[in-house]
């Protein structure tokens, strides 16, 4: 670890502007991002007195090799500079204070000519109105049967309200006055319109103005002595009622509001936020992060950042109420105003109705951080005794913090792949997997288990000087690894960061291969062990015997999950290359016709079926074609009698002639790729 006092900048250099810095580990790798009001003194205390830090930021100091500044005009800039190299670079010691979550939201397409109600996760999207979250998507669906019958906007998709276009019959949900069946014509896009609109002031909280519109019309049909109307219109306001009773009433104004409460212990923090929309609670989260060093205030702060901030954020509402505020707050209110495009409060709120619910939404976190600490209670300690178990039992220098596994999958020796999964500080870094399709000696001859490995190997490890700028030459043979940092763009390169050990599915054949692999790459610091599967045993290159871990040992359960990952891993890719292969057509075995020809003959006529009926005059249009090799082409084809159609010999099934050139092309892909 680096001496904090070999990098530290002089304090005169530090300037007092508000910024954002990032400190860079000796491979070059940002591993932290801050911002500061004013950058001189927020530096100057990484580097005081480091034994006086929090366990975590002492970490951080020791590990960085340099730390750099940008300078911005003020607060509000730092913040959105802060976020986005964030999300670029994602530091090893910046705590993410966003669940990893996908919540359901009811969406309303309003973009579309015949707008359309259905449930979305992810990103929004433009042109689109959101109500939600919602914390199971089955209660999107109740609520939306029931407003149905009032509000008969369409919930189908493209391709079914295409088809009834066609048709002229509407789906089964035009039948039973579900939909208003803009489809065919019983509604225009104006009212169609008109429908959606409605639907969305309702679900924005405008609902007394419609229960009390429905309740007039059914005493006037009753009036009339219509009684079927009048039935059918008390049904829809006992839709109404039903679907408000969902949402309990708790603000009475109709606020729009995120309340945001935390409950937190020295290592980690609950987060618990209710969506409040037209004075009613329309959905709940909540997910527990790790604290670190951080104070509540801290906490508040990024996690505002982070759950409004990027393209995948959430809207910002007028009210964004908080159990303290964060430090920079007037910074921060300022960057959700520009974000939203109107004024936002941001404030603790102090008696009332709201501070009524911010004790609910309190007490919800405390239940959940007492729920997680009890169901999670052991897997901290367990990674870190996994982590020490291996190091003592392997007789390794230091904790394997950053694991790598490969596996071989193959049938008989073809469509051979391997695969590469990473688990850093016991977890699994799945941005960091690769998948590799073995090319052999190019002999036509089967390749093994032993020699897939020592290719995959290889080529994970193998040194490229073209990569190594003149100025790491030094740092690049104390790594025997390429540059870690491309310099044009300042990002990883691939297969940057070397691991601390290697797990290999496999006995000593496949440990030795490994082995023997590393050291052809010049790899002499990096730990081999194979884990065999019969036994468990665990392989160590140039011992007779394994060594044998309990069965309760955690160190085994953690190389359990790694090889189990990275086999499932190869797996998955195998199964994808031999179903590819698999799949073959009529121009397979012509002479001089390869699959680069293949591609652009399906590409400029579109089907085998137009290849056939071409001349060999038509043929040599295609790039490539000469006269010589469009008369074979021709003549091959006329040979069958019968149209020689395109089968998947896994299936059986036989392809339609118009197998277009898009098929054919994502069949050849990634034949020469590493990933």
């Amino acid at each position: 670890m680096a001496d904090p006092s070999t990098y530290r900048p002089a304090p005169g250099s530090i300037p007092t502007d508000a910024g954002v810095y990032r400190f860079r580990d000796d491979s070059g790798r940002v591993i932290y991002v801050g911002k500061a009001k004013s950058l001189r003194p927020r530096l100057s205390s990484y580097f005081q007195d480091v034994s006086a830090l929090h366990p975590r930021t002492a970490t951080m100091v020791h590990t960085g090799a340099s730390v750099e500044w940008t300078v911005v005009a003020n607060e509000v800039e730092a913040l959105q500079l802060e976020y986005a190299w964030i999300k670029e670079f994602d530091p090893r010691f910046n705590v993410k204070y966003r669940d990893d979550k996908s919540y359901p939201y009811l969406a309303v397409t309003l973009g579309e000519a015949y707008p359309r109600a259905q449930v979305m996760r992810g990103a929004k999207r433009r042109g689109t109105r959101y109500f939600g979250p919602y914390t199971h998507a089955w209660a999107i669906r109740e609520t939306l049967d029931l407003l149905l019958r009032v509000f008969p906007l369409r919930t189908c998709s493209n391709g079914v309200f295409r088809r009834a276009e066609q048709v002229g019959r509407p789906c089964l949900l035009g039948y039973i006055d579900k939909c208003s069946a803009p489809c065919v014509g019983r509604v225009s896009e104006e009212e169609h319109r008109q429908i959606a609109e409605d639907f969305c002031d309702f679900m924005a909280g405008d609902t007394g103005r419609f229960v009390r519109r429905i309740e007039r019309q059914m005493h006037e049909a009753s009036e009339r002595l219509d009684f079927e109307q009048a039935a059918r219109l008390r049904d829809d306001v006992q839709a109404l009622t039903k679907a408000l009773e969902r949402s309990a009433v708790v603000l009475p104004d109709g606020t729009d509001a995120d309340v945001f409460a935390l409950a937190d212990d020295q290592l980690e923090v609950a987060i618990q936020v209710f969506h409040v929309r037209g004075g009613r609670v329309r959905g709940e989260r909540g997910w527990v992060a790790e604290k670190v060093a951080e104070s509540v205030e801290e906490v508040v702060g990024h996690l505002l950042q982070q759950v409004y901030g990027g393209e995948g954020g959430e809207s910002v509402p007028r009210e964004v109420l908080v159990p303290i505020l964060p430090p920079d707050a007037p910074s921060v209110r300022d960057w959700l105003t520009e974000r939203r495009g109107s004024q936002v409060d941001l404030r603790v709120p102090q008696r009332g109705d709201k501070r009524a619910l911010m004790e609910t939404v309190e007490r919800n976190a405390t239940q959940s951080l007492a729920r997680h600490k009890v169901a999670r209670a052991g897997d901290l300690t367990a990674r870190s005794k996994a982590l020490e178990e291996l190091q003592e039992a392997l007789e390794l220098d230091e904790a394997p913090l950053r694991i790598e596994c490969y596996d071989i999958s193959h049938v008989q020796g073809t469509n051979v792949v391997g695969s590469m999964v990473v688990f850093e500080d016991g977890l699994a870094r799945k941005s960091e997997y690769r998948r590799f399709i073995v090319r052999g000696r190019g002999d036509g001859q089967p390749v093994d288990d032993t020699a897939a490995m020592h290719e995959v190997l290889t080529r994970r490890f193998r040194q490229r000087p073209e990569d190594v700028p003149e100025e790491s030459a030094a740092a690049e043979v104390e790594r025997s690894g390429p540059a870690a940092v491309d310099p044009d763009t300042g990002r990883p390169r691939r297969f940057a960061y070397r691991p601390q050990l290697v797990v290999v599915d496999g006995g000593l054949p496949q440990v030795n291969a490994a082995r023997t692999a590393l050291m052809d790459a010049g790899v002499s610091d990096v730990a081999v062990v194979g884990l065999a599967k019969r036994l468990e045993e665990v392989w160590v290159p140039g011992q007779e015997f394994p060594v044998i871990l309990p069965r309760t040992s955690e160190g085994l359960y953690l190389l359990q999950r790694v090889r189990d990952e990275a086999h499932r891993f190869a797996i998955t890719f195998h199964r994808q290359r031999r179903s590819k292969a698999m799949t073959t057509s009529a121009l397979d075995g012509i002479p001089g016709l390869g699959a680069t020809r293949q591609k652009a003959l399906l590409r400029h006529f579109g089907s085998l079926r137009r290849i056939r009926a071409a001349s060999p005059e038509e043929l040599t249009v295609v790039s490539g074609i000469g006269p010589t090799l469009a008369a074979t082409i021709a003549a091959e084809l006329a040979r069958d009698t019968e149209t020689a159609p395109v089968v998947n010999l896994m299936t059986g099934e036989v392809l339609d002639d118009g197998h277009d050139a898009g098929t054919i092309d994502s069949e050849r892909k990634g034949e020469s790729t590493d990933g």
